[in-house]
């Protein structure tokens, strides 16, 4: 389920965050509070995946935060192909970069709505 996922990473960005702001693209202002808020919300998010209730405007959430923080690995593969990385690590991140639009649809739909129709068809 994604909400372990969000609920993992989000920790991270407050267990190793200097990871993260080495990720920030240049010019952002701040990075390490924009670390510590996308982290935040990351939590925030798979916390509230966890619930009917509030798993649709998590997964809104989540799917911005997705794309806001999409920089981010635009820029970890960057500062890879300017050092000295292996060859299988830079491939890594070259599929990280589509990889983000299979989280987001996954995201999307594990908290899209329940269809009226497969909602009868559990309460039968």
């Amino acid at each position: 389920m994604p909400a372990l996922l969000f609920l993992a990473t989000g920790t991270a960005h407050f267990v190793i965050p200097d990871f993260f702001v080495g990720i920030v693209p240049p010019g952002l202002p701040n990075p390490a509070a924009l670390v510590l808020v996308s982290g935040g919300a990351e939590i925030l998010g798979g916390l509230g995946m966890l619930w009917r209730r509030s798993r649709r405007a998590a997964g809104v959430g989540l799917v911005a935060l997705l794309i806001a923080v999409f920089p981010a690995n635009v820029q970890m593969l960057l500062m890879a192909r300017a050092g000295d990385v292996p060859a299988w690590t830079e491939l890594l991140l070259w599929l990280r970069l589509p990889f983000q639009a299979v989280i987001i649809a996954w995201v999307w739909l594990v908290t899209r709505p329940a269809r009226p129709e497969a909602a009868q068809g559990r309460d039968a």
